[in-house]
């Protein structure tokens, strides 16, 4: 199955706990939690491009499978990481926080992001 397309955010659970955790200030937590963000993945054979819109922030982030690349985090910080592909799952560790986005069928993308005991977990449609 290929992560290629575009996914509207539908659910997702923990979003203030843990925007709390990675320091994100109030006010731009309380602006963003009803945001429904929109990513864009392209995928071409082990290289990726991923595109996450939510409101007038647009996040852009491009990797190979298996090699070192710079990713911008939620927060604007800019992390050396290594993403790795596992069937259908993309695992990635950025400061602390597990990241594991898994297409769980042709249509849906359930992202879980987990930082010592918080766990946002993020569930988008395929538009």
């Amino acid at each position: 199955m290929s992560f290629s397309g575009k996914f509207q955010l539908e659910t997702q659970e923990n979003f203030e706990p843990f925007m709390k955790a990675i320091g994100l200030p109030d006010d731009l937590i309380q602006k963003g939690k009803d945001i429904k963000s929109m990513s864009e993945i392209e995928e071409t054979g082990d290289n990726f491009k991923v595109t996450v819109t939510t409101g007038s922030k647009v996040l852009v982030n491009s990797f190979t499978i298996g090699k070192e690349a710079e990713l911008e985090t939620i927060t604007g910080e800019k992390v050396k990481a290594v993403v790795h592909r596992e069937g259908n799952k993309l695992k990635v560790s950025l400061k602390g926080i597990e990241s594991v986005t898994e297409l769980v069928d042709g249509n849906t993308i359930v992202n879980t992001m987990t930082l010592g005991g918080i766990v946002y977990k993020r569930t988008s449609k395929r538009m």
